[in-house]
C-alpha cells in the first residue's frame, strides 16, 4: 500500500475522507480506532491523554481484525 509512504498529515487525511470506520478498541493507554480503506485496513493509535494520534498501522492480513471480531454481539447479527 502507498499509504505507509504518505506525511502524518496526508495519512490523517486519508483515513478520515476515504476511510470506512469499523471499530475500535482501547486499553490504558490508547484508543484505537479500525479503518478500512480500499484492500487493506488501517489502525489510528490515539493518546488517550492527549487524544492525539501517534501511530498509525496498516494491514491486510484478516487475521490481525481478531481484537475486533471478539467484541461483535455475534447474537445481535443473527437476528
Amino acid at each position: 500500500s502507498n499509504f505507509i509512504l504518505l506525511s502524518e498529515e496526508e495519512k490523517k487525511v486519508t483515513v478520515f475522507r476515504q476511510g470506512v470506520p469499523l471499530a475500535q478498541r482501547e486499553n490504558d493507554s490508547w484508543k484505537v480506532f479500525l479503518f478500512q480503506l480500499e484492500d487493506y485496513y488501517v489502525e489510528t493509535f490515539c493518546n488517550k491523554q492527549n487524544k492525539a494520534i501517534e501511530e498509525y498501522r496498516v494491514f491486510g492480513d484478516t487475521e490481525l481484525l481478531q481484537p475486533y471480531l471478539q467484541a461483535i454481539p455475534i447474537n445481535d447479527l443473527l437476528r
